[in-house]
């Protein structure tokens, strides 16, 4: 009976901890769209989004919580006489600490990789200039517009048949307007197409292919499909 007992305890402690987890990674996240807004999107942006960095430290940081909240439990679970375990249980607390540390730099990298499009420039956060780099459209000196033929590991998270809108700027730093975090009014493919517009419409070389477009109708609305097909076609 108490063994019974015993079992169901561990499973609600097991079931708790899973929510707790969950909890804290929903919150992770709202916090991680909801901060840099507040910090650095000014009121007239059309959009902005998150610099290759911060996207993938992004996706990241569920196995880095996790990892870590294993590595901190296990030396309560495990057998005591292991040898990794009387490691965990006699550095438990730098172990902890180190947890806190590393999370809050990953948190800094994080809600720091953004970049703001407005109507009239782009301003660009990094781990280095939290202040920011500021750059008007004529600082662009390449667009390159797609779509994704094959899976995308690293360093870019994407999968077949993703669309893809990259502006080079002149000191060679790429910005993807599709890593977007979040948009004023209009969708973010709308207001890509209408950026797209102004840039061609300066004279900004363009490299765009209709290759693997199709797979875009199977994945979208006709609305937002279309769109990309004006960007994809938009060369003058």
């Amino acid at each position: 009976m108490k063994k019974t007992i015993s079992i169901i305890l561990y499973t609600l402690l097991y079931i708790l901890l899973f929510i707790v987890l969950v909890a804290l990674l929903m919150g992770g996240y709202l916090l991680i769209q909801f901060i840099p807004e507040y910090l650095f999107v000014p009121k007239d942006y059309l959009m902005w989004t998150f610099n290759q960095q911060g996207l993938f430290i992004k996706f990241l940081l569920p196995y880095i919580i996790v990892g870590s909240l294993y590595l901190f439990l296990k030396g309560k679970s495990e057998d005591a006489r292991s040898p990794n375990v009387k490691f965990l249980r006699r550095h438990r607390k730098s172990i902890f600490a180190l947890f806190i540390a590393s999370n809050m730099v990953i948190f800094y990298v994080v809600i720091t990789s953004v970049t703001i499009i407005t109507n009239h420039k782009i301003i660009d956060y990094s781990f280095w200039h939290p202040q920011g780099r500021e750059y008007s459209y004529k600082d662009i000196v390449q667009i390159n517009a797609g779509v994704y033929g094959k899976k995308q590991y690293f360093p870019r998270l994407e999968t077949k048949g993703d669309y893809f809108y990259i502006v080079e700027l002149e000191d060679g730093h790429k910005i993807h307007l599709t890593d977007v975090g979040g948009f004023n009014a209009e969708h973010e493919y709308f207001v890509i197409e209408k950026l797209d517009r102004d840039f061609v419409n300066m004279g900004i070389p363009k490299v765009s292919s209709m290759d693997n477009f199709n797979d875009t109708t199977h994945q979208l609305d006709k609305i937002y499909s279309d769109s990309i097909r004006r960007v994809l076609q938009n060369i003058h």
